[in-house]
């Protein structure tokens, strides 16, 4: 009675069977698991790609502002220096002008002085 057949010994579940059972679901759990995980990282980082290809492109937007900025204000800083020169040249012709007329009026007014008769005779 104790002894069983080969036939009767394979119709009894085994702990072995059960265990190898469990092991082939674990592993098709497991390499689920591994390529859903492998599907969100792909996600990530097409979201992370598309994110910095937009911050190289705001990037580049500002730097050429920014040289267009530079660039317009260097060439209103060479315009105002033109006006400042032409400027410069224009009231010292008038100062040189009025430096040579000087002399003339001061004898012209000296010359009247001069000349005057006093209003206060005494």
């Amino acid at each position: 009675m104790l002894e069983m057949s080969i036939l009767e010994y394979m119709m009894v579940p085994n702990i072995f069977v059960y265990l190898a059972l469990i092991g082939i679901v674990l592993g098709l759990v497991a390499i689920g698991l591994f390529i859903w995980l492998k599907k969100q990282q792909q996600i990530d980082n097409d979201l992370h790609e598309a994110e910095l290809s937009h911050t190289h492109q705001g990037m580049n937007a500002m730097m050429d502002d920014f040289n267009n900025y530079q660039v317009e204000t260097d060439r209103k800083i060479a315009e105002l220096e033109k006006q400042l020169k032409i400027n410069n040249t224009s009231t010292n012709k008038a100062i040189e002008q009025i430096h040579k007329g000087l002399p003339g009026k001061i004898r012209g007014v000296i010359g009247h002085i001069e000349f005057a008769r006093p209003t206060d005779k005494k």
